[in-house]
């Protein structure tokens, strides 16, 4: 990209910095958690309106359980267009904003969902914006708009993958590494699983050797699952939700847990999920099920994601931006365009911190270059 372009690309960034503020405002008051399909489709009718007054032809794909899906497609040159990928659903309940509203606080801006990822939206609008003005040419731009990212993507995956086949290369602008804004080049694969163990209740006091505790039988578990953690590896397993019992005076006749994996590789998960589906009981009398599988596979460090970094560098250059990447334990949607081949680039959301916690926050010193970032990967790559 010539520098001028690049100059031009900053300084209108920079002019918008308010109006890109004001579009996130609506964004982080428009409360959009994953499972209130209601409050959802509210926040995309407002979107579906912004991509249509800014030429986008939109694709808007109806759900029964969750929020409408949105693929927007804009035209330009190139055979294969460049997919943006962002989700507007949230971690965080009807009524946070009452208790989190928006705050700035110094260079800090404040808000439920404000960080992963409603600034991505903002700044994605404002992109286009500049695209529109400066008249700069750019491949074709599908943004797809995900709306249960958070728990798991069980309906958009599909779609998600489908426009990546046909794509160039894949942005998706979920939150950078903080602290310093690292692009994400490499990410952990999730394995999610459930456990469910059967014992026999008996009186504790009066007939405890009746009894056969699954309770007992979860604590045994527990330990074996924590040991198959390999740090050398990049592999970590964990329980991280476990319930049993009835009484304090009854054996345990059932338990249950939630476990979590993370694998850095499809060859790990492969090695490792066997281990975690063993449902051997360790104690006698028990009965162990386990259920689950590999649902966001790894998102590896491929060379085209190597090669497409060094092209993110390049023109980051042009704007007056030193990237850098990193690799993540989190998953994403990138973790499924990765996976099919599709180069994928992750983390080109806007710099902060906190996300999923009270602290959630950006930077609005860098909404104005990240703005600027994304329109010139627009139109660069």
């Amino acid at each position: 990209m010539a520098a001028t372009h690049g100059d031009q690309i900053v300084a209108a960034a920079t002019a918008r910095v308010d109006a890109t503020l004001g579009l996130l405002r609506a964004l982080v008051e428009l409360e959009s958690p994953s499972s209130e399909k209601v409050a959802v489709d509210r926040l995309i009718d407002w979107l579906q309106t912004e991509i249509q007054n800014r030429g986008g032809q939109v694709e808007r794909l109806p759900q029964e359980q969750w929020g409408d899906l949105l693929v927007a497609r804009f035209a330009g040159t190139g055979d294969a267009p460049i997919q943006v990928m962002t989700h507007i659903d949230t971690v965080w309940p009807l009524g946070a904003i009452e208790r989190l509203p928006w705050r700035e606080d110094g260079d800090r801006i404040h808000g439920p969902g404000i960080y992963d990822m409603k600034a991505s939206v903002a700044m994605m609008l404002t992109a286009l914006d500049i695209l529109a003005d400066t008249g700069l040419d750019h491949r074709q731009i599908v943004w797809t708009v995900n709306t249960e990212e958070e728990v798991g993507s069980p309906v958009s995956r599909s779609v998600l993958e489908r426009v990546a086949r046909e794509a160039c290369c894949v942005l998706c602008l979920e939150p950078p590494v903080p602290p310093d804004g690292s692009l994400k080049t490499e990410r952990k694969g999730v394995g999610m699983f459930e456990m469910e163990i059967e014992g026999r209740a008996s009186h504790a006091g009066a007939d405890h050797q009746s009894g056969v505790s699954a309770n007992e039988e979860l604590a045994r578990q527990i330990q074996r699952l924590h040991a198959l953690t390999d740090y050398s590896k990049g592999t970590t397993v964990n329980v991280g939700v476990v319930a049993g019992g009835s009484k304090r005076n009854v054996v345990a006749a059932s338990a249950r847990a939630e476990i979590d994996l993370r694998v850095t590789s499809m060859s790990e998960a492969e090695r490792i999920v066997p281990l975690i589906l063993d449902s051997t009981s360790l104690v006698h009398g028990t009965t162990v099920r386990i259920t689950g599988e590999i649902n966001r596979p790894p998102m590896e460090r491929t060379p085209s994601i190597v090669a497409a970094f060094e092209s993110a560098r390049e023109i980051g250059r042009s704007v007056g931006q030193v990237l850098t990447e990193a690799s993540t334990g989190g998953a994403s949607d990138g973790n499924f365009t990765a996976a099919i081949g599709a180069t994928t680039l992750d983390g080109l959301g806007c710099p902060g911190d906190g996300g999923h916690a009270d602290s959630e926050h950006i930077l609005r010193s860098a909404v104005g270059p990240r703005t600027a970032l994304i329109t010139a990967l627009l139109a660069g790559l």
